[in-house]
């Protein structure tokens, strides 16, 4: 049985009480304008400015494949970015999605949700445009997240 509870719903408006951390899929071109980086951008500026201004200044940070990105949108919501897409198109490449990275950014999402106490919220992160398969997602969120005993909902919409 999964540890992570499905709803239906949007995963900008997190089901819970006390800190919540929401974590999204994005590339490592600096794109950011279609799926569920909308509804993000319709609720809160913050994401999306960080995450432009942390592309743009990835020759001297730590942007890359696998790297977090935490904005604080709220006194009990953070928004975790986390680089787990390669480029934005499918082609002879197969899909953008990046399971390895996928991985590496829960790892990161695990230890920074534990200092805050948060739970964890998202849609089916890395599903979408990024071509994943949730297969394959499913089993990187419980190792990394449900098994440390951290609260995950994962949102469908309705």
């Amino acid at each position: 049985m999964s540890g992570i509870t499905y709803l239906k719903g949007d995963a900008t408006a997190p089901q819970a009480k006390g800190v919540k951390l929401i974590v999204h899929v994005c590339n490592d071109l600096g794109g950011w304008g279609k799926g569920f980086v909308l509804a993000l951008s319709h609720r809160w500026p913050e994401p999306e400015a960080a995450y432009r201004r942390w592309h743009r200044g990835r020759a001297g940070n730590d942007f890359a494949l696998g790297a977090v990105q935490f904005v604080h949108v709220d006194p009990y919501v953070w928004v975790a970015n986390l680089v787990g897409q390669r480029g934005m198109r499918r082609g002879s490449g197969g899909v953008p999605v990046r399971y390895e990275a996928i991985d590496t950014g829960l790892e990161t999402v695990a230890v920074r949700a534990a200092e805050l106490g948060a739970s964890v919220h998202m849609p089916r992160i890395g599903c979408g445009l990024a071509g994943g398969t949730w297969s394959r997602v499913e089993p990187l969120i419980e190792r990394r997240l449900v098994s440390r005993e951290l609260s995950v909902t994962v949102y469908d919409l309705g």
